[in-house]
């Protein structure tokens, strides 16, 4: 059984407590908030192995959670999955920029967000796992998966976790073309419900930040992206 601990943020208790019965039944602690100040103070308490986190909440919403906890070092490698009761692409885009590693639509199927949140902690773990992948280019970048950072020319250059996911990928298999359903696939896992639009706006933040090294991103109009050979 599973040991890991997830903090549940929503403030409808019903919500709350059938994602805990049905997690807890999976083998999961579970440790839960029914507002962003409470979900923040206890994120960096605890240290969650990942979080579900509803993005309409009393005080602070969800994306302010996300983006706050995203820019502090003791919780910005958390993972979160996102529950929305819009389902608006704005919500989604602005969440996956933020850092956010998934989202699920309300009303939603328990055991899709099991699944969902299995598949994010056994990425995590094999993340973890891998061997250092080193790129060089006009200078030097090293992705390095082993301690989940980007530097170019020995500058740590900051990254959201989709960011990191979708640049390690590419990197990976220089050259290759992949459309952006390949790309969801890769750093999401297949069926993940997302717009083909998020991926280009990854893409954008991920070149703003690689500064001149963001040419090593190529567009191949009408299929997708490579990594530069």
């Amino acid at each position: 059984m599973s040991k890991e601990t997830i903090l549940i943020v929503d403030d409808e208790e019903d919500i709350l407590e059938l994602i805990k019965f049905n997690l807890k039944g999976e083998g999961y602690n579970i440790l839960q908030a029914m507002t962003g100040e409470e979900a923040i103070k206890i994120a960096k308490h605890s240290g969650p192995d990942l979080m579900v986190l509803d993005l309409m909440l009393p005080g602070i919403d969800g994306l302010e959670v996300t983006r706050y906890l995203k820019h502090n070092d003791a919780t910005t490698d958390i993972p979160i999955v996102m529950l929305t009761a819009k389902g608006e692409e704005s919500d989604i885009i602005t969440g996956l920029e933020l850092g956010a590693n998934d989202y699920i639509s309300k009303p939603f199927s328990p055991r899709e967000l099991t699944a969902r949140i299995r598949a994010i902690l056994r990425r995590r773990q094999k993340s973890v796992a891998d061997a250092p992948v080193r790129v060089r280019q006009e200078g030097d970048m090293v992705i390095d998966r082993a301690k989940h950072r980007v530097t170019i020319e020995g500058k740590i250059v900051e990254l959201t976790l989709s960011e990191f996911e979708l640049l390690s990928f590419l990197a990976e298999k220089k050259g290759w073309v992949f459309t952006r359903g390949q790309i969801v696939d890769a750093i999401h896992g297949e069926n993940y419900a997302v717009t083909e639009r998020s991926i280009d706006v990854i893409i954008v933040g991920l070149r703003k930040k690689l500064g001149t090294y963001s040419s090593c991103i190529e567009t191949v109009r009408g299929v997708g992206y490579r990594f530069k050979e």
